[in-house]
């Protein structure tokens, strides 16, 4: 190169220039210039003739210095003169000059290095070059991925700059997308991170949150050439490995002596001013605390404050520590549905079991029975979704049948029950005799009651003579079987005596009994839920979903019952319906259970 003084009027831009935008931002650069001169000579080159040149590197100085002449004499500029045809070069001592002075706009720097690119230099030779980052040069050229109209927008101020590093990571067809927001009077444009969440589906789950090994994701991983993290494009595929991995987690603090781990729900918060460090051989438990971020933060040996001042307290008076009783599994109506179910199979196979009622009815009469006055059982549902669905019991309608078989032997008709009207009289007084002939059902005031009359039920009238008289004209196998039905109306519904009758007939619940919602929706704990997952979907499934809401879990059940997802063999074989009644967890209150674990030793001596 050779330096020499040129004439501002010999000297002009060159098309080579990388500047294009902010190169006559040079309010700063006058008085700088106007008080000290020209300290860094301008880099130029021949333009055809030993008198014109072209500025190479030095724009804002040349139009500083264009604007001082516009009312001061200009001395010959001092210039750097670079060979002819030197183009790689002076690209490079534009942008490295540029780079260490005034910050570029950000596509004027991207087109210099995709020239440079061209000209077969690598990113790791354009950083050496410029004395810049790799990085630096990746989020420039990422500028390449942006569409025409964007760019655009960006350079005619349109756009902010952290918009337009966001859109390097959109698909073409998603800035589009974006794009027609920015042009239409009637919507908004997500910018800045409400745009990266868009981007992402509305969540930005990053590459560090993953649990699993990432050659098992399938789908697309987007870099932040702006920021320091990688996302997933797929939230779904993410949360099924991640919830996969999470189950693996918990099964391996379980499988190390762990007592409970418990996996919070997406989103849920663990504070530990409500929890007590606690070790494991303390009863301490595990807490996983996920984030929307698929973030999992491990909280290693605590209990909450109220369980750990329990332990504590039973500890000092001797207790043992396993004695502590946890939350039920089931709640009282979810028990009380299970009670009702069983209950009506149980009976009914009883039906079929002439010798075992008459024994049943002998017990009762040995030890007394709450029921035995003698009463009917209610049959009382605690929520009308429970009713409904014992309404459907394919063991209700058995026993209703054959009530009504048992009526026509004893020549009663049907049993009804009186309805008072409150305006009229005493409440006592029935407008039929219900142990008579079949009322009229037609807009009768009459509902199907028991034919044993059910505790309460004291405005049911029988004729004990009438029932005796017909009693004495039948033979002993038809007196057997209206036996065997009363003692079963008798049955007391969720007592123990369910769970003796059942095993001893190997009642089958499946013959009986058919999932419905009522039962999902009355299952509470989400624990137990992910165990019934488990169980009718599949363990897969379970684990995928273990950091799901309760809500999920119970679509994935409800579209396993409607056949709309495959189900396991066996799947709802649950414990809960075999005999004696089984649980999951070991969490105690349930009843059924709790009541059979007391007497089982008598039921079963060798047990």
């Amino acid at each position: 190169m050779e330096l020499k003084h040129i004439e501002l009027t010999n000297l002009k831009p060159a098309k080579t220039n990388v500047r294009k935008k902010g190169a006559k931002d040079i309010d700063d650069l006058v008085p700088s210039i106007k008080s000290l001169g020209i300290i860094q000579p301008l880099l130029v080159r021949p333009n055809g003739s030993d008198k014109t040149f072209e500025v190479v590197a030095g724009q804002r100085r040349f139009h500083a210095l264009t604007k001082i002449a516009e009312t001061d004499n200009i001395e010959p500029v001092p210039c750097l003169v670079m060979d002819e045809g030197d183009d790689a070069q002076a690209v490079e001592a534009s942008l490295a000059e540029n780079i260490a002075r005034l910050p570029m706009d950000e596509i004027d720097q991207y087109k210099a290095f995709a020239t440079l690119i061209k000209q077969d230099k690598s990113v790791d030779d354009i950083a050496s070059m410029f004395g810049v980052t790799e990085r630096l040069v990746k989020q420039r050229l990422a500028i390449a991925n942006l569409i025409a109209p964007i760019l655009t927008a960006y350079r005619k101020g349109d756009i902010r700059a952290e918009t337009l590093r966001i859109l390097t990571m959109a698909t073409k067809q998603q800035q589009k997308d974006w794009y027609a927001m920015v042009k239409a009077d009637d919507c908004y444009p997500p910018t800045g991170r409400a745009l990266k969440g868009w981007l992402f589906g509305g969540a930005e789950i990053a590459t560090d949150n993953a649990l699993f090994d990432l050659s098992d994701y399938t789908g697309n991983i987007v870099s932040d050439l702006f920021g320091e993290k990688a996302y997933f494009d797929d939230g779904d595929q993410f949360w099924t490995l991640q919830n996969t991995a999470i189950a693996k987690l918990k099964s391996d603090y379980l499988e190390g002596g762990w007592k409970e781990v418990v996996v919070q729900e997406i989103g849920e918060h663990w504070y530990s001013w409500e929890m007590m460090k606690r070790a494991k051989s303390k009863g301490g438990k595990i807490f996983l605390e996920i984030g929307h971020d698929g973030s999992v933060t491990i909280h290693e040996g605590y209990l909450p404050s109220a369980e750990a001042k329990k332990l504590d307290k039973a500890a000092s008076e001797g207790e043992e520590l396993t004695a502590l009783k946890h939350k039920p599994e089931l709640t009282k109506p979810a028990q009380n549905y299970l009670d009702l179910h069983r209950h009506s199979a149980v009976r009914t196979d009883l039906l079929n079991h002439q010798g075992l009622a008459l024994r049943f009815a002998v017990a009762q009469i040995i030890a007394g029975s709450n029921l035995w006055q003698v009463k009917a059982d209610p049959q009382k549902a605690s929520k009308p979704e429970i009713a409904e669905s014992l309404a459907t019991n394919k063991a209700k309608a058995v026993f209703e049948a054959e009530r009504e078989a048992i009526c026509q032997l004893l020549g009663i008709g049907k049993v009804f029950e009186v309805r008072p009207d409150n305006n009229e009289g005493d409440s006592n007084e029935c407008d039929e005799d219900v142990l008579g002939d079949e009322a009229d059902e037609t807009d009768n005031p009459y509902r199907d009651v028991t034919l044993v009359p059910r505790p309460n039920d004291w405005h049911i009238l029988r004729d004990g003579y009438a029932v005796l008289a017909k009693l004495i004209t039948l033979d002993d196998s038809d007196v057997m079987r209206i036996m065997s039905f009363v003692v079963t109306e008798c049955l007391p519904c969720g007592s123990t005596w369910i769970e003796a009758l059942g095993q001893s007939m190997q009642t089958d619940m499946s013959n009986y009994w058919t999932p419905d919602q009522a039962f999902l929706d009355l299952v509470r704990d989400k624990n137990t839920l992910n165990l019934l997952v488990d169980q009718v979907a599949g363990k897969a499934t379970a684990d995928a979903h273990v950091t799901s809401t309760g809500k999920v879990q119970r679509n994935i059940l409800s579209a396993c019952i409607k056949g709309e997802r495959k189900a396991t063999e066996n799947a709802w074989d649950l414990p809960y319906m075999q005999f004696p009644m089984k649980d999951y967890t070991d969490q105690f209150g349930i009843v059924a259970i709790d009541n059979w674990s007391q007497v089982k030793d008598r039921y079963e001596p060798d047990a």
